[in-house]
């Protein structure tokens, strides 16, 4: 049975700069579930990625925030927007981990991928020796499908093609007691073969980890591929929300007709 894993209520972000200020998401409000990958789509500025940042606190003073973002972690309720830095630094990478469009964002260039990947369980482990961290991160790089560990392990990023370091992200992201995992636009900078490959990682993993999935793309190709429901963003506001089969074959809003029927022309080209 699924169990909600996050929930997001009233969600509003105010951008706010000397006498201007400008509404990036209006009241927003959704879940996650275990199992479970919900994608948002929509155009650029619409509020996807904002969301995202605004879960792990990741945006800087000039964003306004109001609302209730709720983690779910075994039996307790946890209000995100209430948490000290410090309270959600042992959230992120922890619980909720995000990786990104371009995965050399999350990677640093001088240390080795095994060696950030080590660092990553030790940040939120204390009771493991770096030998068993090794033997762990060996472990995940593995769940994540990379090829020959033992060598890409002592790799520096440079030496990575895209699709691997991205794999690499995904190893990080899911080391320790993850929850949620925030993709935004993950497959964006990939060729398509490599897209597909990754986008299969993702169904492999919510269902072997129990993942609660947050997948942010603009791409109503990657939504048919691996989405189990379906959130339109336009304007930082939701305009429609359902399981990906109402939403390809019966949508309501005129805006989200407007989406599919510009993939339907972009598919033509």
């Amino acid at each position: 049975m699924k169990q909600k894993v996050l929930e997001v209520k009233n969600l509003t972000v105010i951008y706010k700069e000397e006498n201007r200020e400008k509404i990036i998401l209006n009241g927003i409000s959704f879940n996650i579930y275990t199992n479970e990958i919900l994608a948002f789509i929509g155009k650029s500025g619409s509020g996807k990625s904002i969301t995202c940042f605004s879960i792990l606190g990741l945006l800087n003073k000039n964003f306004l925030i109001d609302g209730e973002i709720y983690l779910y972690d075994d039996n307790k309720k946890i209000n995100l927007l209430n948490l000290t830095e410090k309270e959600l630094r042992e959230v992120r990478g922890n619980k909720v981990s995000m990786i990104f469009q371009e995965p050399s964002t999350a990677l640093n260039p001088i240390i080795t991928v095994g060696e950030q990947i080590v660092d990553t369980i030790l940040a939120h482990r204390k009771d493991i020796s770096k030998e068993d961290a090794k033997t762990l991160a060996l472990k995940v790089m593995k769940e994540a499908q990379i090829p020959d560990v033992e060598k890409r392990f002592n790799q520096y990023p440079f030496e990575l093609s895209g699709g691997l370091k991205q794999r690499v992200a995904i190893a990080m992201a899911i080391v320790n007691s993850l929850k949620v995992l925030l993709a935004d636009e993950p497959t964006t900078a990939l060729d398509i073969t490599v897209s597909a490959y990754i986008l299969r990682l993702f169904l492999r993993l919510k269902e072997r980890l129990d993942l609660g999935i947050l997948l942010i793309t603009h791409d109503f190709g990657v939504v048919a591929e691996v989405a189990d429901r379906v959130i339109v963003l336009k304007d930082g506001e939701i305009v429609e929300e359902g399981d990906v089969f109402q939403i390809f074959n019966s949508p309501k809003s005129e805006y989200t007709k407007e989406l599919l029927k510009s993939r339907i022309l972009l598919s033509k080209v």
